[in-house]
């Protein structure tokens, strides 16, 4: 693991938790990898205890699953949970679109340019994890200017349930030097934002949910 040891404190449990997990987010740890407490312990610089409590915490985000025999493993998604996750974050996203692109002001605007430059270096860098994090806060800049956070941490925690995939997926663009399609629809939707079009703005979001949709459909025979 590469993280660097945990520092024994009294947020040792966050602090081994957001380690964890960033270690899954960026794909270091993929679908159906065993992740074993007393290795995971001994790399973090700590005991057990907070690693198995982080691991329950992280299975209660949807990232890892535990069975008796396997014990804890990064979790795999069928075809038929991401379609139901992207069902529920389609109609949330659309909603935080239609609000948030009625009262982004400049500073947002300015925001959403800097996200789309540091996409595109990302990708031109191949860095997939480094893409879909500036993909994530462009959308968040839109979303947060809804004035709703719980409609943004509930679309937050969604990604989180999915980032494998959508970090599979991205790379995949990557090797295949693909790189226009990860940067479409984040254009149209500054485009539509930019033009102070909602209803635009939504309907490029949606489009973006069928495009992916379809994509899990063909590449996971659902």
């Amino acid at each position: 693991m590469s993280e660097t040891q945990t520092e024994i404190g009294p947020r040792i449990g966050d602090q081994v938790f957001e380690a964890l997990q960033a270690s899954i987010l960026s794909g270091e740890y993929r679908s159906g990898d065993r992740l074993r407490i007393r290795q995971l312990a001994a790399s973090l610089g700590t005991s057990v205890m907070p690693v198995r409590e982080s691991l329950a915490r992280l299975e209660e985000v949807g990232l890892v699953e535990t069975s008796p025999h396997r014990g804890a493993v990064v979790k795999e998604f069928t075809a038929e949970e991401l379609l139901q996750i992207y069902s529920v974050r389609r109609i949330l996203e659309v909603e935080a679109t239609v609000q948030g692109a009625q009262k982004l002001d400049g500073a947002g605007r300015a925001r959403l340019d800097e996200e789309f430059a540091a996409m595109e270096a990302a990708l031109d860098s191949g860095d997939a994890s480094e893409y879909l994090d500036h993909d994530e806060e462009l959308l968040a800049t839109i979303y947060s200017a809804s004035g709703n956070p719980v409609l943004v941490e509930t679309i937050r925690t969604l990604w989180l349930r999915c980032r494998a995939y959508k970090l599979v997926g991205a790379r995949r663009e990557i090797s295949a030097d693909a790189k226009a399609p990860l940067l479409k629809h984040q254009r149209r939707l500054m485009d539509a934002v930019d033009a102070g079009d909602p209803g635009a703005a939504a309907e490029v979001t949606g489009e973006s949910f069928d495009d992916a949709v379809r994509r899990i459909r063909a590449g996971l025979g659902a």
